[in-house]
């Protein structure tokens, strides 16, 4: 392996760092308990080697993924791409059909240029796919009518059902952000909150004497004058706890500053009644109810947030109804993006979408309304890509149908779980650093998990250590070293002469004062 350390150990670090997400502190207290002395920097090149070695066992089994994917018909080509800031977009393609990673590549950019010799390659590796689902990107829709032009061609539920969402919604929501931004509500109940909480440290039998009294129940005189503050305390997190509502798709399925907003205004109204209610008699029990009330009068008079509210409302209304249709995203649902949408009958869905397409296209009210004739367009515009009939594919058993699966969520499910392990091993959210240094092959290590994958990938080796040691090393450290010198890696020198504020300013004024260069 040309390593100071053996495939037992690469295998054991590229499983630790991307399967089990654990960083490299972790990963050397680990290997230390099995008496394995290694480096921080030595762990990050097994990381990366790993990804190598795996990366070109993949390449070396194309004829059977692909032997593997004809037996069931062929394969249906999902394409997603993720990207974050200015730097590279990682695309991969997966087979929705055997859950398997085709091929992941980091590009420029999304448009159709950058994203045709991708799918090329794909093409010429694994054949033509039986059908595509993709975005409503028009970068990749071009690429693939240009690469598959004679395949049928879907569009993604989910992204067309977010898009158009986004579309609807988005500058009344964005307004509703920017009213309680305003008002700066979280920071001061925060601090609200706090002080009351000392309260509740106080008396710790309060919280069930409060519990007593919400049920019902008479409340034991010791602690009756506590009341008013438990109850604002309770109120302020319950308020609060809207930022946090939400199904987990995301908005605009989730509006949780919508959700906030309502309750904030829904405590205010509820604590003008119950602030002139004197449990014994005495208004300063009632101080901190007061104090809410006040915090709460500024945000609570706000026409501009109201009127917003009320017209952001019957938007919701209308695009939760065209969801409820599309069976995408549904309410109440506990999978979150993990929903694949896959048991619905498609025939029903295009039904219920036509029903309602036809009543918002004849009621005025929508069709000559600014805010509703974008969705009415869209669902015109995308009808074709949006139902699939079964397709009728050939298998050495025969004839069999295939239902193209509704959703993008397989490859959506890839990139949250990237993002998840970015965040664990680095304590970070952003991924524009992560894109920019990982490996473009690193998204094939989710196909370790399916068995179907690793039994086609060892080939009949015992284990993955096996498999690894069959390749040859040379092709593992020319893959490496050019990893090493990508064009999106800064060279460090001028990494640090660029840091500079004023570095255009210091160029210009070396070219101004640097002697003519001779010529000849």
């Amino acid at each position: 392996m040309g390593s100071n350390f053996g495939y037992d150990v690469l295998v054991y670090v590229g499983t630790a760092l991307f399967l089990r997400h654990r960083c490299s502190r972790e990963v050397i207290q680990e290997l230390a308990a099995c008496n394995v002395d290694i480096s921080p920097s030595e762990v990050n090149y097994l990381g990366r080697k790993f990804i190598v070695y795996l990366a070109i066992a993949h390449r070396q089994s194309t004829p059977r993924i692909k032997e593997a994917m004809r037996a069931k018909g062929g394969y249906i080509l999902h394409l997603d791409g993720t990207c974050e800031g200015p730097g590279p977009i990682l695309v991969s393609g997966l087979d929705a059909l055997s859950a398997m990673l085709l091929a992941s590549v980091k590009l420029p950019s999304e448009k159709a240029d950058s994203i045709i010799p991708f799918l090329e390659e794909i093409k010429q590796r694994f054949g033509e796919p039986v059908a595509s689902v993709h975005d409503m990107g028009p970068g990749i829709s071009k690429a693939v009518a240009t690469v598959f032009p004679d395949k049928p061609d879907f569009i993604c539920h989910f992204h067309f059902l977010r898009d158009v969402g986004k579309d609807l919604l988005e500058p009344d929501y964005d307004s509703v952000r920017k009213q309680l931004r305003k008002h700066g509500i979280g920071a001061r109940l925060q601090a609200l909150a706090r002080k009351l909480k000392k309260t509740l440290d106080e008396h710790p039998g309060l919280i069930d004497v409060f519990r007593t009294y919400v049920e019902g129940r008479p409340a034991s005189a010791r602690y009756i004058g506590l009341i008013p503050a438990i109850s604002a305390y309770s109120l302020i997190l319950w308020a609060l706890a809207g930022k946090h509502q939400g199904d987990g798709y995301g908005f605009p399925f989730d509006r949780p500053h919508v959700v906030l907003a309502q309750r904030l205004l829904s405590v205010h109204a509820q604590v003008q009644v119950i602030k002139k209610m004197e449990l014994r008699g005495r208004w300063k029990d009632n101080r901190p109810l007061y104090k809410l009330s006040l915090a709460l009068d500024t945000l609570a008079s706000d026409k501009t947030l109201r009127r917003i509210l009320g017209e952001l409302q019957p938007k919701i209304k209308i695009f939760d109804e065209l969801r409820d249709a599309m069976r995408v995203a549904p309410m109440g649902g506990t999978q979150g993006l993990n929903h694949d949408a896959v048991d619905d009958d498609i025939g029903t869905i295009e039904t219920n979408v036509r029903a309602f397409h036809q009543r918002l296209k004849s009621d005025a009210a929508y069709a000559d309304n600014r805010a509703y004739r974008p969705m009415i367009d869209q669902i015109e515009k995308y009808w074709q890509k949006l139902f699939a009939d079964p397709i009728l594919v050939d298998t050495p058993e025969g004839k069999v149908p295939i239902q193209p699966q509704r959703t993008n969520n397989l490859m959506e499910r890839f990139f949250r779980d990237i993002r998840s392990d970015n965040r664990r091993r680095t304590g970070h959210n952003a991924m524009s650093r992560r894109l920019q240094t990982m490996l473009a092959e690193t998204p094939l290590v989710k196909n370790l998990q399916n068995e179907t994958y690793m039994h086609i990938l060892l080939d009949g080796s015992p284990s993955l250590e096996d498999r690894f040691a069959q390749i040859d090393t040379t092709c593992v450290r020319e893959r490496l070293l050019a990893s090493a010198t990508s064009a999106t890696t800064i060279p460090a020198t001028i990494k640090k002469m660029i840091s500079k504020p004023a570095f255009p300013q210091v160029l210009a004024q070396v070219f101004c004062d640097a002697p003519l260069a001779q010529t000849g």
